[in-house]
């Protein structure tokens, strides 16, 4: 098939026509046909090629690869087809399931066998990909944070409910026993009334200036950078983490208040009960960050120091606040009148201590439960139901990233309406709410 990576053609794929020309397909039975990898013919306890859920994954590099690979050991699902910009990966990663190959997500999205995506792209795709994985008719897992900004956030959910999908968020905290029990605890009141969070200091991103380097083969860099600025190629750049790699630059990414604060902050709201709501003021104990620029290769430590000043903080609902300190990335330190307890990772202690083997069977607050995130989201394909990290819920708590960024970026105190979503009497924050997007990539119509 024919690329269709330029701006130009990009713009041309409408919303009306990118739909057309799958129902035309299938219609007249073009669409590819299913390929059945060996040895998920049906068998006693694994379901047949036909009740299983055909998954595509866009974007399959490190976190994206490792999802596709653990899903496709889950009985229910069957890996169709990959599509990433750098197609020798795409193919490695295929290979095993004998799937299809594309280097434009649109012509995975084309095909009738694919049900459901997972997509762990760079976060300046996740927009558009989710958007139209939504009009295409598929399900989603979506690695997070869900979103660049908070307006492409809420455009996502909006699609999602529209068109009736099933989004899960990668955030897989939610599937651990130990957060679970943790928030369940908090969300009990065995710590009495909580009067303080901290949280980890996640720094905000900077700027990206590194030189240009040889492009490789088979890797279409134009669409690698799709909605963000046209940049020279650089291998410290296409990695997410590298020297320093796309994570720290903004451009790309919120840095690492979205990458793992998007962890730690969604513990703070499920166990707040925040899940459809957030903050309502955002501050910082300094002024505006400058944040440097790199050009040339160097580890992050430099940027992640500077770019962690000024401290953020954030006013929820009962006057509780949360500071970003020195808190556990995956989590955060809950402050009650009764004592402490400390979530993190699949962990979770107390002071004192034996708050956290009390058991929460029996407790009146009862949160939802999975015990695999993969495996949550496909029983959810299959019933239609709201799986554990639905779109609102990672939109909320991605939210919370994108509050301390602006923050940070403005130096003052913002009142943010999380009804509304919008920053209260100040055009400027508002203005950051979203950013611009190279022409041919806007966002679809939702």
């Amino acid at each position: 098939m024919k690329s269709m990576s330029s701006p130009s053609a990009a713009s041309a794929l409408s919303r009306r026509r990118f739909l057309g020309r799958a129902a035309r397909l299938g219609a007249v039975g073009l669409a590819l046909p299913q390929i059945v990898p060996t040895g998920i013919i049906a068998a006693p306890g694994r379901p047949g090629p036909n009740e299983q859920i055909g998954i595509g994954g866009i974007g399959v590099g490190r976190q994206g690869g490792g999802d596709v690979n653990y899903t496709a050991r889950l009985p229910l699902a069957r890996m169709v087809a990959m599509a990433d910009v750098n197609l020798p990966r795409a193919r490695e990663i295929a290979k095993p399931f004998e799937a299809a190959v594309y280097q434009d997500y649109r012509q995975l999205l084309e095909r009738k066998d694919v049900d459901a995506i997972i997509t762990a792209t760079p976060e300046q795709w996740r927009g558009r990909i989710c958007i139209h994985a939504c009009q295409a008719g598929k399900d989603l897992y979506v690695e997070k944070p869900m979103s660049l900004t908070i307006h492409e956030g809420r455009q996502i959910a909006r699609a999602v409910r529209k068109y009736g999908r099933v989004f899960q968020t990668g955030s897989q905290q939610r599937s651990m026993s130990e957060n679970h029990k943790g928030c369940t605890l908090i969300r009990n009141g065995r710590l009495g009334r909580i009067k303080k969070v901290i949280a980890h200091n996640y720094p905000t991103p900077w700027e990206c200036r590194l030189p240009a380097q040889s492009l490789p083969d088979e890797l279409d860099w134009e669409m690698w950078c799709g909605p963000a600025p046209l940049v020279p190629y650089h291998q410290d750049l296409q990695a997410p983490r590298a020297n320093p790699g796309w994570l720290s630059f903004r451009p790309f990414s919120g840095g690492e208040m979205t990458g793992w604060g998007s962890h730690g902050f969604d513990q703070v709201q499920w166990a707040l009960g925040m899940d459809e709501t957030g903050p309502l003021e955002v501050w910082t104990d300094g002024p505006a960050l400058q944040p440097p620029i790199y050009d040339k290769s160097e580890p992050k430590t430099r940027g992640d120091v500077i770019c962690s000043a000024p401290k953020v903080f954030f006013r929820y609902p009962g006057d509780i606040i949360m500071e970003l300190g020195e808190g556990p990335m995956g989590g955060a330190v809950f402050v009650g009148e009764k004592g402490t307890l400390t979530i993190d990772r699949a962990k979770v202690v107390s002071d004192p201590e034996e708050l956290a083997y009390e058991k929460t069977d029996d407790l009146p607050v009862q949160l939802y439960k999975s015990r695999n995130h993969q495996q949550n989201w496909l029983d959810c394909i299959k019933s239609r139901e709201k799986p554990i990290a639905d779109v609102e819920i990672g939109h909320r708590s991605a939210t919370i990233c994108h509050l301390g960024n602006i923050a940070r970026w403005l130096g003052r105190k913002l009142e943010w309406d999380p009804i509304n979503e919008v920053f209260v009497n100040d055009p400027e924050a508002n203005e950051l709410l979203d950013r611009p997007r190279r022409r041919g990539y806007e966002l679809p119509e939702v």
